[in-house]
């Protein structure tokens, strides 16, 4: 059978996501399971070995955790965000990015984005610094990477940490270097079930800096002096421990590290075949009424990693974002809306007295967005589905 031949009658349901799954995860599984070490031990730190490595920089140090926001809270934890200061965050985001800052009781400061891209937009975050300002936390929206150049001469001359959240972005390339060996203070990765690689729940946290990463260890297994893998494959009596800081409980088991081990090898091919269906839309969706999303500028060495496709239906559009949501779904298509922006959730517009008219780029894209359909395993036909879909409705 052709890898992409499509399997499933015309009826059956298209999701938003599904992730690639196959024996080789379900064996990795098994043969943890088998092993009586289930929980953070030797196969966690084979993935946080093997993810390094994948990056290609000899320094970097690759933490696992449960979740891409556990990852973001432990660095800005390490960091020494606390009570009083201000991190600035894009409003195109899922509330995972602000609520952490909220964790450590500092103030995240909302800003609009870009409207080519929706990436958090440069002149924004220069104009929201304030004396309080002690961070920001670009968001890779899609896949596509921000303009880290930009940000990053912006934290040069005010002193501030960078922290990416790049739950979208892997692999994506920011000028010929991969996301996560950027000179930010940090990168996050998310391994969540419709990201381009999963481990059903996971994340993982990158830095250069030894005395951070040391800081993301303890705190996430509880402030504890040594991991729970060393006292219990000790073999010499290694009862004792000192919990040195009120750490969390954030690791990744190596269940969830065995899948991403083998989700890891497979990560190019997953890449090429998004890039694939990213092209077949937009060859399909050419002359409808639609804005299709960015792409990367290939000739500066950036690449997209298409976590997601967002379009944006035309102001003459002959239906709106919402009915065009319920008319695909009739037509058994699942689609979402990438995001609603944080400031348009009452406790973000309320806690941090936000209005609309504050973010008139991220304002207008909400009006008018949906994601489609895209995953590895969607077949050509699968995606012949929402093409001819949109075209009945939108042509």
């Amino acid at each position: 059978m052709a890898e992409h031949e499509h399997t499933e009658s015309a009826e059956a349901f298209l999701p938003f996501a599904l992730p690639d799954i196959d024996d080789a995860e379900i064996d990795a599984v098994v043969a943890c399971l088998r092993s009586g070490w289930v929980t953070t031990g030797p196969t966690a730190r084979q993935f946080e070995h093997d993810f390094a490595a994948y990056l290609g920089e000899q320094d970097l140090h690759a933490i696992a955790v449960n979740s891409a926001t556990a990852g973001l809270h432990l660095a800005l934890e390490g960091l020494g965000i606390g009570p009083g200061d201000e991190v600035i965050v894009p409003t195109m985001t899922f509330t995972a990015t602000a609520e952490v800052v909220r964790y450590l009781g500092a103030q995240p400061v909302l800003v609009d984005v870009d409207p080519a891209h929706m990436n958090i937009d440069p002149d924004a975050v220069d104009a929201a610094i304030t004396p309080r300002t002690r961070a920001i936390m670009p968001v890779h929206y899609a896949g596509l990477a921000c303009d880290m150049d930009a940000l990053l001469a912006l934290a040069r001359r005010h002193g501030l940490r960078v922290i990416e959240d790049a739950a979208h972005a892997f692999p994506t390339r920011h000028r010929g270097r991969l996301v996560g060996t950027l000179d930010s203070d940090a990168t996050v990765f998310s391994f969540y079930a419709n990201k381009t690689m999963t481990t059903g729940e996971g994340g993982m946290v990158l830095t250069r800096d030894p005395e951070l990463a040391r800081r993301v260890r303890l705190m996430r297994i509880h402030g504890i002096s040594q991991d729970a893998f060393n006292r219990y494959v000790s073999r010499t009596p290694a009862w004792f421990y000192e919990v040195v800081a009120a750490g969390f409980k954030y690791n990744l088991t190596d269940i969830a590290a065995a899948i991403g081990i083998q989700q890891l090898r497979k990560i190019d091919r997953f890449a090429r075949r998004r890039e694939q269906l990213a092209q077949r839309y937009d060859d399909g969706l050419a002359g409808l009424p639609l804005q299709l999303p960015a792409h990367a500028d290939a000739a500066a060495g950036d690449t997209h990693a298409w976590h997601l496709y967002v379009v944006r239906l035309a102001p003459d559009a002959p239906l709106g974002r919402d009915a065009l949501i319920e008319a695909l779904s009739q037509r058994g298509i699942g689609t979402s809306v990438h995001f609603i922006p944080l400031h348009r959730h009452p406790y973000w517009r309320d806690a941090c007295a936000l209005a609309p008219a504050q973010f008139p780029v991220a304002e207008a894209c909400f009006e008018r967005m949906l994601t489609l359909p895209l995953y590895t395993r969607m077949s050509d036909a699968d995606q012949d589905r929402v093409i001819h879909a949109l075209h009945a409705l939108l042509a």
